[in-house]
């Protein structure tokens, strides 16, 4: 009996040992397929570095900032108020970088080309000769586009540090004090402005000024677009539609000469679609001075102030095709005929010629000497407000 209990007692030792090492045996298995698993699944990448950003300009900090929802994300640095990419889905679904940017702050600093991404002002476009009056005196900014003024001088917004406020996820705000005199503008001046991105794949711009003395102020966004991607080639193959029958013909600055010419049986009728590469090289005086497209449209609309539709235009490899809405009654097509390949992009692909484009709402160039155009004047009493929008869909 007693060699009964003890023969019992063994086996039943020998069983509990048995499930004691395989439970143990299939824990460490479990352990060690949920690590294989984890180490197998690549941490997503930030497509910048943060840290690439983060400098001291002029006594102003600068950083990197994002807005985003689930189909759409931006990426900003306050250094000249700058949109450094913009991520949309292709038809494909894969997020593609559609704005072209640098990948640090002293890039976009040393670059050759000063306008990449950036808030542009006082005064966007060229003012002939940088001279113009206002209540019978002449003021002058400086000269660096030729004989002329670009985009508000040689130290216009681009190179400012501005303030960033991000009240939420989807939004960022960029103010900048502009003082009096700078760079020749009468009048201090509040800027603001708001960016967004809606549920619609909207990037929303919305542009606000304040002075205490009468001056001129024409502001807008400069980013360089490539729909296929940045660092996907030439721009000439995406298809284009600009909803202006007219625009203003230029001299050989690049400044209007106050005309308003149809578009009707020249390459500049963008009425329909047409690729921008398909009449660029056809002999015409106009492609001549601006290389190729560096023109303002005289957008139709039916009712100054309000959002229209500007423009169409669709990447031929990634279908993703932006319409440009805005309350400005002019448009700058800007075939990135002036890129030469001296600076490297985000994506390590450099600037080479015609592989961005920049479609820029505006008033008119030169408008405080062209009495006909319409007037970028700012008085104290008033508030100078603009919304433009860019959203982007996929062409089916």
């Amino acid at each position: 009996m007693r060699i009964n209990l003890t023969a019992n007692l063994c086996i039943r030792l020998c069983l509990c040992l048995v499930l004691g090492i395989s439970f143990f045996s299939c824990k460490e298995t479990t352990a060690q397929q949920n690590e294989q698993q984890t180490t197998a699944q690549p941490q997503q990448e930030m497509p910048l570095n943060p840290q690439a950003f983060k400098s001291n300009i002029t006594g102003k900090k600068t950083a990197l900032y994002w807005i985003k929802n689930d189909n759409i994300e931006v990426a900003f640095t306050n250094y000249g108020g700058r949109i450094i990419g913009l991520w949309v889905p292709d038809k494909d679904g894969n997020m593609t970088d559609v704005v072209v940017g640098m990948g640090s702050v002293q890039e976009f600093a040393d670059a050759t080309e000063p306008y990449f991404g950036a808030t542009i002002g006082r005064v966007g476009n060229r003012i002939a000769n940088g001279k113009f009056r206002l209540d019978g005196k002449e003021y002058q900014v400086p000269i660096n586009n030729g004989d002329n003024a670009l985009h508000g001088g040689d130290q216009g917004f681009q190179y400012k540090v501005w303030d960033a406020h991000q009240p939420d996820a989807h939004t960022l705000m960029l103010t900048y004090h502009s003082p009096d005199m700078e760079m020749g503008f009468p009048g201090n001046v509040a800027v603001k402005v708001t960016y967004s991105v809606t549920t619609d794949r909207e990037l929303k711009m919305e542009y606000e000024a304040t002075t205490d003395q009468k001056t001129l102020v024409n502001l807008t966004n400069h980013a360089f677009f490539n729909l296929n991607g940045e660092g996907n080639g030439s721009i000439l193959n995406h298809k284009l539609v600009i909803y202006a029958n007219q625009y203003t013909p230029v001299d050989a600055g690049l400044i209007p000469s106050g005309k308003l010419d149809s578009v009707a049986g020249t390459p500049f009728d963008f009425t329909s679609p047409h690729t921008i590469g398909e009449r660029i090289e056809t002999p015409n005086e106009q492609l001549t001075f601006g290389k190729g497209y560096d023109h303002n449209y005289v957008l139709n609309q039916s009712d100054s102030g309000q959002l229209h539709k500007a423009a169409v235009i669709t990447g031929d490899k990634s279908r993703i095709t932006m319409e440009v809405l805005t309350e400005e009654p002019g448009l700058q097509f800007y075939s990135g005929n002036f890129m030469q390949g001296q600076n490297t992009f985000k994506s390590g692909a450099k600037d080479e010629f015609r592989t961005a484009f920049a479609l820029e709402t505006q008033h008119f160039p030169d408008a405080p000497n062209q009495p006909d155009f319409p007037s970028i004047v700012l008085e104290p009493t008033e508030k100078y407000k603009t919304t433009s929008i860019y959203k982007f869909v996929v062409e089916k």
